[in-house]
């Protein structure tokens, strides 16, 4: 099967990992620290809290 030149199995992995690139990158960012001025902004309800682990708190 092809779509013009490019065969669809070729064009979805680029798709797909698109969608998971900006899926993730989104996730990363809005569990970074905030920007100035939005500190204090809501965290959407789909994005994951992920538990941010203090430096100080490492032993090695």
């Amino acid at each position: 099967m092809e779509l013009g030149n490019f065969p669809i199995a070729f064009t979805l992995v680029y798709v797909v990992g698109f969608v998971a690139a900006v899926t993730i990158g989104s996730i990363a960012w809005y569990n970074s620290k905030r920007p100035p001025g939005w500190e204090n902004a809501e965290r959407p309800n789909i994005v994951p809290k992920v538990p941010v682990e203090d430096e100080s708190s490492k032993q090695d």
